[in-house]
């Protein structure tokens, strides 16, 4: 991935926070005949972005110069390293307890892996294949409007602060983050 030196994310807890709350990953491989994409659920284990569409009607130097197009914002991490298969049923049956635990944890009543009759998960664990990967290098991108004027990026984050979605609101406040930071490296 090319990551502008404006945008490299490299404080490692914020990349695995970021990981940790978009568990929904590419697994991108080698394949016979090139690269294979898979989107797989992820699950951190540390013993293992939001993203938005930028408009430049935000921006007051639209009607300023006119010289403004359309971005897109988003914050991402990439873990690089060898993936090794998980078959065996006990090591397959503890993965998928812990990511079930994960994703259920703030329902009001989390289902479990064991209220499913037992040989039905039996029967989806030799279907299944555990993927795991060893993080060797972790790279982070945050492109949060650091290339556009102040007065653009204070533009850019009353805009999305007026759209609906919490995507919209998260962007904002790396786009805020990403000014106090640069401000702050300033200084």
């Amino acid at each position: 991935m090319y990551v502008n030196p404006r945008h490299e994310l490299t404080d490692q807890e914020s990349l695995f926070a970021l990981m940790a709350s978009r568990p929904l990953g590419a697994w991108v491989c080698q394949g016979r005949e090139g690269l294979i994409a898979n989107h797989v659920p992820f699950l951190l284990d540390r013993s293992r972005g939001p993203q938005a569409y930028i408009t430049p009607g935000w921006y007051p130097s639209k009607a300023e110069h006119g010289k403004v197009v359309p971005t897109w914002n988003y914050v991402v991490a990439h873990a690089h390293g060898m993936a090794r298969a998980i078959e065996d049923r006990d090591g397959l049956l503890d993965m998928l307890n812990r990511l079930t635990d994960v994703h259920e944890a703030r329902r009001a009543v989390p289902w479990r892996v064991g209220d499913a009759p037992s040989s039905f998960i039996d029967q989806l664990l030799r279907a299944i294949v555990g993927i795991e990967i060893p993080v060797d290098r972790l790279e982070g991108k945050l492109k949060a409007s650091q290339d556009e004027a102040l007065q653009d990026r204070l533009g850019t984050v009353r805009g999305l602060h007026g759209e609906t979605s919490a995507e919209a609101g998260s962007m904002a406040d790396l786009v805020m983050k990403a000014m106090g930071a640069e401000a702050a490296g300033r200084s």
